[in-house]
């Protein structure tokens, strides 16, 4: 008997032991735009594609990169309704950590409680897993961190990491380019040339989107004319 029966159902698993529709997630992730996240040593970038399904759409409207705390950032690969509502739980849940204890939440427990809601949603009846896999950026009492989260609600701290369409060689690109003692702009020049390597058309400020955490542990993303500027470094 094959999984084809059991694609449909969320919660039952397949005679191979597999959650089919957790891998169907996956694929879609797998079908999204390009992001990548880099650590440096004195902190962290994401990165993503920024493509528009059409010239008439305004650029400024569609932000891919998001702040959770002054100090977290996130940048997503597949589905973006998804990825909003991601967004808002983990905020709340920053927002309820701050409320109660006083101090920023930790890199690593916005993380996990942020895996914590997709872990449910492949575990409850009548839902479908979230279509999106994240990367999280922050700095904290730890240093510099960089989080990947994926539709099973697994979570890793990776150096440098990819995910959505040509993944496979933003990957290879990354290993053959990391370094342990990567400044924070190196990564920068790198991430852009990563996404560089698969872009489809001309690359510019305006159709990719950078955020930056460094020293100062504020989270910002990059205006198209700051992007502009690296853009020439590059070439």
């Amino acid at each position: 008997m094959g999984d084809s029966q059991y694609s449909f159902s969320l919660t039952t698993f397949s005679p191979s032991g597999k959650l089919v529709q957790i891998e169907h997630a996956l694929t879609a992730v797998g079908s999204g735009q390009t992001s990548l996240g880099i650590k440096a040593a004195n902190g962290v970038v994401i990165a993503t594609e920024k493509k528009l399904p059409s010239i008439l759409v305004d650029e400024t409207s569609v932000q891919k990169i998001q702040c959770l705390t002054p100090n977290i950032g996130v940048v997503y690969s597949g589905m973006g309704p998804d990825f909003r509502v991601l967004v808002r739980k983990s905020r709340k849940q920053a927002e309820q950590y701050h409320r109660l204890y006083k101090e920023p939440i930790p890199v690593t427990q916005l993380v996990r409680e942020t895996a914590a809601v997709m872990q449910e949603f492949t575990q409850s009846g009548g839902v479908r897993p979230f279509g999106v896999s994240l990367l999280v950026a922050g700095y904290d009492d730890n240093g510099p961190q960089l989080y990947q989260v994926d539709p099973s609600g697994s979570y890793f701290s990776w150096k440098a990491s990819a995910m959505g369409k040509n993944v496979s060689n933003a990957k290879t690109f990354l290993e053959k380019r990391y370094t342990d003692d990567m400044e924070l702009d190196d990564a920068v020049h790198t991430a852009i040339l990563t996404l560089k390597e698969g872009f489809e058309g001309q690359i510019s400020g305006k159709n990719i989107e950078i955020g930056i955490i460094g020293t100062e542990k504020k989270f910002r993303v990059l205006t198209p004319a700051e992007i502009d500027d690296y853009l020439a470094e590059v070439e």
